[in-house]
């Protein structure tokens, strides 16, 4: 019996291996494939080959690549390379082809730790396998209803997820009342992270769009004491008493400038208030960090480490990254539902200097079929800008996009449609002015392939090591 799993553990690895190398040498990331090779002789093989890892699991609607990105540097920087899905293929098969491959023939690790960014709806199918150390879960807004339904359901996949495994910590965010409610009922160690009060601006607005406005457990209207965005900050409800939980890592104070963003951080367990850079901007990027800090902290890793190692870290793949073509600096910010969009509108509209805005918009089955998100996403923002120049759309459904900024009230002579990628890169940096690109994921995928090959970025893979 054991020479028969020896043998199957074997072919498993082989076969992942073998079919990643091949893809790789065609050009192809190998993301999936190879974890559905693996899978034909072992459909548990992620479990061999992740066994006595110490592994943080980042899932959520938002922040999930760049929290994984602030985990990775941290450790990189402490001389550790870490296990991690870099590419994004955050699905059973994905993760499978990671680990796999990173295994030798035998399924022995390579690696002893691991930082793994997870599908909130798969990740009922990976953790029970990888029995992650903690397990951070960022927000919750309403993304793809195509595939996930409402919000209230991809909650629920998280929950399923959760309950398979009672070891794990849960690093949850404090101020998303339906984050939050993952603690209720399950015997799990919770950590909470959040922003609280003091550290937000008094025109915070209370009226944005929100995916949770009634209390999760009695259905009453929830309350607030402050608001950071969207429907986080200091909820309560009147009527049946749930309400933001104290966090044990709670921002004081916030100072974002386009070079980063700068925090007061109060550590509950020792009473400590650290000061803290974030060499990445917007009110997002704070809760991505302050998310990584909870999960080296609810890992009992060195928090050190991770503190300071904040002020290196640079954009992820698609996710705030940079480029420069033709002496023009151009922006890429992954945009997916309306919540996200709207933080990344309010990013543009708060530059106070002339830009050239660009949104891509595809309806592959990765992006989700249904776009109709982008009309509850505040474009208007962008629209009604005066330090935006000129606007390109592009994509699969460039034509929807086009429609919904005229309904913004963007000038017709104001928005440009470029279908092709090449085309779009040359007409773009034509104005000598900054360029943001706003695309959701396939189109990111498809125009990053030329911006990075025009600009001597490497494909995401290539930056790998095994």
């Amino acid at each position: 019996m054991k020479k028969h799993l020896g043998l199957t553990t074997f072919l498993s690895v082989a076969a992942c291996k073998i079919t990643r190398n091949a893809l790789r040498l065609g050009h192809r990331g190998g993301t999936t494939l190879p974890g559905r090779a693996a899978m034909v002789f072992d459909k548990r093989i992620l479990e061999v080959v992740s066994r006595d890892m110490e592994i943080i699991v980042v899932t959520g609607t938002n922040g999930k690549t760049t929290t994984c990105s602030m985990l990775r540097n941290a450790l990189q920087e402490s001389g550790i390379e870490p296990l991690s899905n870099i590419s994004g293929a955050n699905l059973l098969t994905g993760v499978t082809a990671e680990f796999t491959s990173n295994a030798t023939l035998s399924g022995r690790p390579k690696k002893k730790y691991a930082i793994i960014e997870c599908d909130e709806g798969a990740l009922k199918k990976v953790v029970p396998l990888i029995k992650p150390k903690v397990i951070v879960v960022t927000n919750l807004f309403r993304d793809q209803l195509d595939r996930y339904g409402e919000v209230m359901h991809t909650l629920e996949e998280i929950r399923r997820g959760v309950s398979l495994v009672p070891d794990s910590t849960l690093c949850l965010n404090a101020d998303c009342s339906l984050t939050s409610s993952l603690a209720k009922d399950v015997p799990n160690k919770v950590y909470y992270y959040g922003i609280g009060k003091t550290a937000v601006t008094s025109d915070a607005q209370a009226d944005e769009l929100s995916d949770a406005k009634y209390c999760i457990n009695c259905g009453t209207e929830y309350k607030y004491e402050y608001h950071t965005y969207a429907h986080l900050g200091g909820f309560y409800c009147p009527n049946c008493g749930y309400k933001r939980m104290t966090p044990d890592l709670e921002i004081e104070s916030i100072n974002i400038s386009a070079k980063g963003s700068d925090i007061k951080a109060h550590f509950k367990a020792d009473d400590n208030i650290e000061e803290i850079h974030i060499g990445l901007p917007a009110l997002y990027n704070v809760y991505n960090a302050i998310a990584a800090i909870g999960a080296y902290e609810a890992a009992s890793w060195n928090k050190a480490a991770i503190t300071s190692s904040l002020a290196n870290v640079s954009s992820s793949f698609g996710r705030m990254e940079t480029f420069t073509y033709n002496n023009v600096d151009i922006q890429m910010i992954l945009v997916k539902n309306p919540a996200g969009c709207n933080q990344s509108l309010s990013y543009l509209s708060s530059l106070g200097e002339d830009y050239i805005a660009v949104f891509c918009l595809n309806d592959k089955t990765a992006d989700g079929h249904d776009i109709s998100w982008i009309w509850d996403a505040e474009h208007e923002k962008v629209a009604h800008d005066p330090h935006c120049k000129h606007i390109y759309v592009s994509g699969t459904r460039a034509t929807d996009m086009q429609v919904r900024l005229k309904y913004a009230d963007a000038a017709e002579d104001h928005i440009t449609l470029i279908e092709d990628n090449n085309k779009l890169l040359e007409q773009m940096t034509s104005h000598n002015l900054p360029v943001f690109i706003l695309p959701n994921y396939t189109s990111m995928l498809a125009l990053r392939a030329v911006v990075g090959a025009a600009t001597g970025k490497k494909e995401f893979w290539k930056d790998q090591k095994a």
